[in-house]
């Protein structure tokens, strides 16, 4: 991060100068005051970009926060709530840990192959699972544990999360609107927890009110969350087939045409 120092006399720091001598302070105590103020500032906004950026992220619907919708319905708000707590503490070492490697990441050329295969068998066992349960009836009676452990799971099977974060992580270091190193990283990981959590809650707040609202069966439902998932297996076949395929149809024309 760069605390606009210049030799032009134009930056903030060196503006500030005249004004510290004018007030009578010492130019020393000033610029550190300035320097200070700016980190704060910079540590306040590092942790509100990592909160809003996984906010959004957890938006569309995926295996995150459709097996929270599931948990939600068949076990109630409390077992939810478990469930959103334990994932959102294995979200903020899984932040920080990406965000150290994301650079190292986005050389791995087969990475987004052996994601979409990853989330392709997510997808199916998920959709297995809630498909074979779908016709159970809610049970709040669960292992005192049991969401807790679920959501520790996919906390670390969460592949999803590294091509969004190589992106939203890279992007904003770039362009400087985060501080980098262990602290802003923890710093922005706890934002990244605190984004998943309240992002999450709201999905399970929000699916009781549609159950209450349209009295929704929970066949229905489950049904529902388990076609979703045999969907999402399904395009991340298609997308790897697609992208298996096209390029070598598109070398085999290039060649025609070369010839």
């Amino acid at each position: 991060m760069r605390y606009g120092f210049s030799r032009t006399g134009n930056s903030p720091v060196n503006r500030i100068i005249p004004a510290c001598r004018q007030a009578g302070a010492h130019p020393h105590i000033c610029i550190s005051a300035h320097l200070k103020h700016i980190f704060e500032t910079m540590i306040i906004l590092t942790f509100f970009l990592g909160l809003i950026a996984n906010f959004i992220g957890y938006i569309p619907p995926g295996n995150i926060n459709l097996t929270l919708v599931r948990i939600t319905i068949n076990r109630g708000l409390k077992q939810s709530l478990q469930f959103i707590t334990a994932f959102s503490c294995i979200e903020f070492f899984f932040t920080f840990f990406i965000m150290h490697a994301a650079r190292w990441l986005s050389t791995q050329v087969k990475l987004d192959v052996i994601i979409d295969w990853v989330m392709t068998a997510l997808f199916l066992v998920l959709g297995a699972v809630t498909w074979l349960h779908r016709k159970k009836p809610p049970n709040p009676h669960y292992a005192e544990h049991d969401s807790i452990r679920y959501g520790i799971l996919l906390g670390f099977i969460n592949p999803m999360q590294i091509p969004f974060w190589i992106i939203t992580g890279t992007y904003l270091i770039t362009h400087e609107w985060i501080l980098t190193g262990n602290f802003a990283f923890v710093i922005f990981s706890l934002g990244s927890a605190g984004g998943a959590f309240l992002c999450l809650l709201l999905y399970a707040r929000f699916a009781r009110y549609i159950q209450s609202k349209f009295a929704l069966s929970t066949r229905m439902i489950n049904t529902s969350i388990a076609i979703l998932f045999f969907a999402f297996a399904g395009y991340h076949v298609v997308k790897r087939v697609y992208l298996a395929v096209v390029p070598k149809h598109k070398t085999a024309i290039a060649v025609m045409v070369l010839r």
